[in-house]
């Protein structure tokens, strides 16, 4: 994905990815277990906000490793 030094931006990003990305999978998999997809809809913002996590971290770790020359 990205070649070069690691910086600290880097890593808080692939912490952050890590943990929505736990987050989203979580929340799909107890309404495909528990509760069988029907209270998805209250869970929207939730799905969303993980989402937006998970793209916020792939750019922190896109724009914190430094470029090679």
């Amino acid at each position: 994905m990205s070649h070069g030094e690691k910086t600290y931006v880097f890593w808080i990003g692939l912490i952050i990815l890590s943990v929505a990305s736990v987050c989203l999978f979580g929340i799909i998999w107890f309404n495909i277990v528990l509760v069988h997809g029907f209270a998805l809809e209250l869970q929207v913002p939730f799905i969303v906000a993980a989402i937006v996590f998970i793209l916020i971290g792939l750019y922190m770790m896109i724009s914190g490793a430094k470029k090679e020359k």
